[in-house]
């Protein structure tokens, strides 16, 4: 079985990227690129308290160092409302948190992102084979509620071992425990939003640094 975001180098000797996600403010932005983010971010679903408008959006990108990939959210959003975001700010990454089907998410000609949403009665080799042309695929707690940014974590034994180099996890990380989840899970990167913030949408310095610390702790036990 392939599945076509699966290209990527992955495995002991590569370090785990991270997205932090939930960006609302410029000096944010800036705080996770220094703190060395790989990506950051945007949320353009209204419902969300992390929510972004283009101006508050097109601010934070404005203000990013070089080569940090800025990746804009979305959740079951018109077309038309996605397209005009992703031109007037500049997004290198789609990501849906929907309900979005594969020919929704391709019909933008952009890379994307799918996430799932992570509970027993979900097969995710299944989902992975309807979303082949994604880059990749977020694996998030399952909330009956909200779509993302519940800071619940899920059992990530739940990950096949298949997808588990090659996804992205998020879902109730934060310091204390991402190290064991790179070190469970072994994935390609990790998605933080909550884990790091002083209060819903405003992040936390210190929490950023520790949470890249033990990224880092947990890359040293991933090549053990």
């Amino acid at each position: 079985m392939s599945f076509g975001f699966i290209g990527k180098t992955a495995g002991p000797s590569v370090r785990t990227r991270v997205k932090i996600c939930g960006i609302t403010r410029p000096e944010d932005g800036v705080m996770a690129a220094q703190a060395g983010a790989d990506a950051i971010g945007l949320v353009f679903y209204p419902r969300s308290p992390r929510f972004v408008t283009p101006d508050q959006a097109l601010a934070v990108v404005r203000a990013l160092p070089p080569f940090v990939t800025v990746v804009g959210l979305f959740v079951n959003e018109q077309p038309g409302m996605v397209r005009a975001m992703a031109d007037a700010v500049g997004l290198d990454l789609l990501q849906f948190h929907g309900d979005e089907a594969a020919d929704y998410c391709r019909q933008f000609n952009q890379p994307y992102l799918k996430a799932l949403r992570v509970r027993p009665d979900i097969d995710l080799l299944a989902a992975a084979q309807g979303y082949r042309e994604a880059r990749g695929l977020l694996l998030d707690a399952w909330h009956e509620t909200v779509p993302g940014g519940s800071g619940s974590v899920f059992d990530w034994e739940l990950i096949p071992e298949a997808l588990r180099a090659h996804c992205i996890l998020a879902g109730g990380l934060a310091p204390d425990n991402v190290a064991a989840a790179i070190g469970a899970v072994r994935p390609y990167a990790v998605d933080v939003s909550s884990g790091v913030e002083a209060d819903k949408g405003i992040k936390d310095p210190a929490r950023i640094q520790a949470f890249m610390r033990g990224v880092s702790s947990g890359d040293t036990s991933k090549g053990g």
